[in-house]
């Protein structure tokens, strides 16, 4: 099993690149956006060999300019979705039984042509389609799939060589088989990344897969399609469905060959599938693979000792970066007392010194949220907040949907902990301060761990050692992943696997080969070399 292990190459991550004026990647990438801005693209369903136009289609815009319409997409029918389950099954054999290292070279060719020839597709369709700008793109699309594609096949070469120990007279070891049926993978808008990692990492382990893209993000997720089909995934292995998202669930759960689900997206439709399966439990072959990862109310506290300007950047940095829309984006913070009025001044001074517009400018920091719905709903709490006696906007608070779905950077304060928006999560560029009283700093911390359900991210920022140690041992539960002075926002791949618990989600950390892990059932093997032919032991005499 493990030929040519050690000639796996080693996994680094991938640099980010610039996009500095007059740079060659900066030149690249503007002229794949303005040739895919006019592309008008027309994107099937992906099943087995077959490339499907049902005729039944929708349009794909761009957040930042909702009536450019850059392509369409087909929707599929409960037929079609009931051949994509087949066409993954009778492609299992074959990829399940392929040399680990065969698949291995599948996806680290996919990783290179994403470094090389597609990086300035793949990053024109994500600021197009998702309204991310250029460097927000270049760490999603472009480095971070990178990564997870170079590193999950380290990982697996970790996983197979792990094996039990033996002795002169019997060979134990344990054989990594995939899930016996296919795994259902259903990802978000928000990060090209992770729709491309679902999928990929149930499949380099052997399995196949239905994947169901995000609506809002089939522009970019039709460039991965590409570079899988060119790196060389086989027919059947990956099936690419687009179409209503309870029709597609409903006829995947229903399949007695569903082995497992792997899932991005909010906490209220991950509970509804799991319980769905639990419904459906005695119909399955085996007890299928439940892996999620879901919403978040990520925080930023500050002890009275930390640095005011570090504070102001995290903050500003871990809310409004891509509009907010992370899912581990900072949306509330807690501030001292003796230090708000000059973090304050430093907050409004930045938040109004940023850019938004279009991502083809690259002046602009912040551009529009994802859709219509998204902009109701955040304009619905602002204009809430305006109101509410005990909160108050001191920047932003402004939104026009005329053009693009814009809503300005905001930053609401509070004088109640419980307000509604330090509790709901917003997925914007929205974020609520509490000021406690500096004295207060472990009532705080207890605060902190009890008004979420969420335990997705979080930050504290300190110069205090103490006070550092405080609160990470308060705070154990109320984040998956920490960070101290630092924001909470941008894991790394191979640095700090991501995934949190409570309403977060199953916590399998992507990034990690415990997330891969979920995606293999182990075989153990003992083989005896000289067989007993007499049941008597010694105790029993002659």
């Amino acid at each position: 099993m493990l030929k040519g292990f050690f000639n796996v190459p080693k996994a680094v991550n991938e640099p980010v690149k610039g996009y500095a004026p007059n740079s060659p990647e900066k030149a690249a990438v503007l002229a794949a956006y303005k040739t895919m801005w006019n592309s008008k693209i027309d994107v099937p369903l992906y099943i087995g060999s077959e490339e499907i136009k049902t005729g039944n289609t929708r349009n794909m815009t761009a957040p930042h300019d909702h009536q450019h319409v850059v392509g369409t997409y087909h929707l599929a029918e409960k037929s079609h979705i009931e051949k994509a389950i087949a066409s993954a099954l009778e492609a299992r054999t074959a990829w399940a039984n392929m040399a680990w290292e065969q698949r291995a070279a599948i996806f680290l060719k996919a990783a290179e042509l994403i470094a090389g020839p597609y990086r300035a597709k793949i990053n024109a369709a994500t600021m197009i389609a998702q309204s991310k700008n250029i460097h927000q793109a270049e760490i999603d699309a472009s480095c971070e799939l990178i990564d997870f594609l170079r590193f999950n096949v380290e990982f697996m070469t970790q996983i197979y060589a792990d094996q039990p120990k033996s002795t002169s007279d019997m060979w134990n070891r344990l054989e990594y088989r995939p899930l016996e049926g296919f795994v259902y993978a259903i990802t978000p808008f928000n990060f090209t990344a992770i729709a491309a990692n679902l999928p990929a990492s149930a499949a380099m382990m052997g399995n196949v897969v239905i994947w169901k893209p995000s609506d809002s993000q089939v522009f970019s997720a039709k460039i991965i399609i590409d570079v899988f089909k060119e790196a060389g995934v086989p027919d059947g292995v990956i099936n690419v469905v687009f179409g209503d998202a309870l029709m597609v669930t409903d006829t995947v759960l229903a399949s007695r060959d569903f082995a497992g689900v792997h899932f991005t997206g909010s906490t209220h439709v991950f509970k509804d599938i799991w319980a769905k399966i639990g419904t459906n439990i005695h119909h399955y072959k085996t007890y299928p693979r439940i892996v999620g990862e879901t919403g978040g109310k990520d925080f930023v506290v500050a002890h009275p000792s930390a640095n005011i300007k570090q504070v102001a950047t995290g903050i500003v940095r871990g809310a409004f970066e891509f509009q907010g829309q992370k899912c581990s984006a900072a949306s509330r913070a807690y501030v001292p007392q003796s230090m708000w009025p000059a973090l304050k001044e430093q907050l409004i001074t930045d938040t109004k010194s940023m850019k938004m517009g279009s991502p083809e400018d690259f002046g602009n920091f912040i551009t529009a949220v994802i859709h219509e719905g998204s902009f109701d709903k955040l304009a619905s709490y602002i204009d809430q907040a305006k109101k509410d006696t005990d909160a108050e906007i001191i920047v932003g608070g402004n939104y026009d949907k005329s053009v693009g779905y814009f809503i300005e950077p905001t930053i609401i304060v509070t004088s109640n902990p419980k307000y509604t928006t330090m509790e709901t999560e917003l997925f914007g560029p929205v974020i609520t301060i509490y000021v406690y009283e500096d004295a207060n700093w472990a009532e705080t911390l207890k605060l902190v761990d009890t008004t979420s359900e969420y335990a997705l991210t979080g930050a504290i920022f300190s110069q205090d050692r103490y006070a550092i140690e405080e609160a990470t041992v308060a705070l154990q539960n109320a984040a998956g992943n920490f960070y101290i002075n630092d924001k909470p926002t941008g894991a790394v791949v191979g640095m700090q696997p991501f995934g949190g618990a409570r309403a977060s989600g199953t916590n399998d950390k992507a990034g990690s080969a415990l997330n891969l892990l979920r995606w293999v059932s182990p075989r153990t093997i003992k083989e005896t070399f000289v067989t007993p032919e007499d049941y008597r032991y010694p105790f029993l005499g002659e």
